[in-house]
Parts: C-alpha cells; sequence; structure tokens
C-alpha cells in the first residue's frame, strides 16, 4: 500500500486524475488528486474520527459539486444507509449504479476490492436518466 501511495503522489502523469487507493489493512485508503506534475490533494481514511470511507466524483473533493452535478451528496447518504458493517462489493455496485450516480454518460462501473479482485459491469441508464 505505502509503495503504490508513493509511486502513485511521484509519478509524471499525461493527465490529471483522481487515484483512489486501498490496502488490506484497517485505515489503509486514500484519495489522491493530482495534476500533471504535482499532488492537489490527499485525502485519508481516519478510523479514529469515524471517516470509514472515501467517495470520490469527478469533482476535487474540497469543491462544492455543480448544482446540476451534484452525485456527491447522494453517493455519501447511499454508503451511509449501507452502514459500515454491510458494505461489500455488491452494495458498492448497488451505489454506483443509482441515480443520479448512474446516468447517460456512464458507460461501465467498475468495483474493486482487494478481496474480490476486480469487478466490471457494463451500464445503461434508462430514460428518464440526466444526461450527467
Amino acid at each position: 500500500y505505502s509503495e503504490a501511495k508513493d509511486i502513485l503522489m511521484k509519478q509524471e502523469l499525461l493527465a490529471p486524475a483522481y487515484y483512489i487507493l486501498g490496502g488490506n489493512s484497517t485505515g489503509e485508503g486514500v484519495i489522491i488528486t493530482r495534476s500533471l506534475d504535482e499532488v492537489k490533494g490527499v485525502e485519508g481514511l481516519n478510523i479514529t474520527s469515524n471517516r470509514w470511507y472515501l467517495l470520490q466524483t469527478n469533482y476535487d473533493p474540497w469543491d462544492e459539486p455543480p448544482f446540476f452535478d451534484d452525485r456527491r451528496t447522494p453517493g455519501n447518504i447511499c454508503v451511509k444507509s449501507w452502514g459500515q458493517q454491510n458494505l461489500g462489493t455488491k452494495s458498492l455496485f448497488n451505489v454506483l449504479s443509482t441515480k443520479p450516480n448512474l446516468n447517460k454518460l456512464t458507460v461501465y462501473t467498475t468495483v474493486m476490492t482487494v478481496r474480490d479482485g476486480i469487478q466490471s459491469w457494463l451500464q445503461n441508464c434508462k430514460t428518464p436518466c440526466t444526461p450527467w
């Protein structure tokens, strides 16, 4: 985990990126916000302050999402409704497949976990569905 985190924070990039990295030990989880040549921000899990999950959408975590594309608020509501003990691959898929997180621009959804590996699904947001 720490080696991967270090590489993701230092490697030069061709485009800006959000890296969401999880480890296999309690408390190992981070979102790294990168520009082409530097780290713009790092947000990590903090079990002692009850920050047991991280959620990343298409907008920097420190900025408010635009009113027409706020997927962060409903995403947080969905994750909290599942609760820490019930959150897993299936429930994460459900969070990502619930409108407005699922929209007309969603092509596929991927959930990656240390325990279960990588699972991907093609998506189709049936009308009525927001365009973004």
